[in-house]
């Protein structure tokens, strides 16, 4: 008898599927991330549905460009010092070197290009250290 392998089962999977509230939350600068496609493999992008609880600490990224959509609440983003009201459906794009950060409580997406590294977490007030 003859074992006749399906061609789907020898391709690699070109996709990724993550149910975000499943996600445990980790600390970052704005709060709490849920971060989805966080893995070695994968360095095309991630998603993180972040709440922010508070104002963020100021920090910058030296690779990474960051886009957020504001999902729930308002406040303010920081960038480089300068200050813009944000509501739901606002859309921010971060570009390396931008010092940002979120003001007030919210709920965001952020889609980090090329994927997150934490070890591309800068602060200032830390000597250019993460």
């Amino acid at each position: 008898m003859m074992c006749l392998l399906s061609h789907h089962a020898l391709m690699p999977k070109r996709y990724e599927m993550a149910q975000m509230d499943n996600l445990d939350p980790v600390p970052c600068p704005c709060g709490f991330a849920r971060r989805a496609f966080a893995s070695a493999e994968n360095t095309t992008a991630t998603l993180h549905v972040v709440d922010i609880q508070s104002d963020s600490k100021t920090h910058y990224h030296k690779k990474l460009t960051e886009i957020y959509l504001v999902l729930e609440g308002q406040g303010e983003i920081e960038l480089d010092g300068e200050r813009f009201p944000v509501r739901p459906m606002s859309a921010i794009m971060i570009k390396p070197g931008c010092r940002h950060r979120a003001i007030g409580k919210m709920k965001i997406i952020n889609v980090p290009v090329p994927a997150f590294d934490p070890e591309d977490e800068w602060f200032d007030d830390e000597n250019e250290t993460h």
